[in-house]
């Protein structure tokens, strides 16, 4: 059964970010709310996570796992930036936006995608998720809660634990974040590229 936290959406309890890192820190799979909507999230080094989260979400090998960061400083060890990358990108961060760039060798083989070396980065505007990311001290593999036969993310999470009580380990519920996803640009050839409209105003890398 999956461990349920109910916290406060904007100064959540310490308490319960230290025991849902804790559970991260031992392998668990998480649903997480953040400035978009409900994801999937687990630590880095966890290396059959992304193998569930593929299951749970009916996802190919093909699919851009995110690595949801705290800080630039965080993401900019993960992928290769440019000067007109970089500039852009932290302008428009944190924020409801995924970024598509050439990962680094600091990036797990298994989470960038199998040709193209590339990986989903992001920095999000949400207090839970900053204190989540702040307490673990490392980026979270990432993918939106959106399940194979659903039009649109799950929002509530009373309702993802009584869904999902089975395959995950873990839910923090800090209320309704929506269900938009992120704004994706693919900044991999070295220009951007808007592959899905979502939260974030896409205008900026028109």
């Amino acid at each position: 059964m999956a461990r349920y936290f109910d916290v406060h959406p904007r100064d959540p309890q310490p308490h319960s970010i230290a025991q849902v890192v804790a559970l991260l820190r031992d392998d668990a799979l998480i649903a997480y709310p953040t400035d978009s909507c409900y994801a999937l999230g687990c630590q880095l080094g966890n290396s059959t996570a992304g193998e569930r989260i593929r299951r749970l979400r009916g996802l190919d090998d093909r699919h851009h796992f995110t690595l949801v960061c705290a800080d630039f400083a965080q993401l900019g060890q993960l992928v290769q930036l440019d000067n007109a990358a970089f500039r852009a990108i932290k302008a428009a961060t944190p924020g409801p936006y995924t970024f598509i760039l050439p990962a680094t060798r600091e990036v797990p083989r298994r989470l960038a995608h199998p040709k193209k070396r590339t990986v989903g980065v992001r920095i999000p505007d949400h207090p839970v998720v900053r204190a989540l990311l702040r307490a673990l001290g490392e980026p979270l593999v990432s993918s939106t809660l959106l399940l194979p036969d659903d039009e649109e993310p799950m929002t509530d999470g009373w309702q993802i634990k009584e869904e999902l009580d089975h395959v995950i380990d873990a839910v923090l519920d800090a209320g309704d974040c929506g269900t938009e996803p992120t704004t994706v640009v693919d900044w991999s050839e070295g220009s951007p590229e808007v592959v899905r409209v979502g939260a974030g105003d896409p205008a900026r890398f028109g």
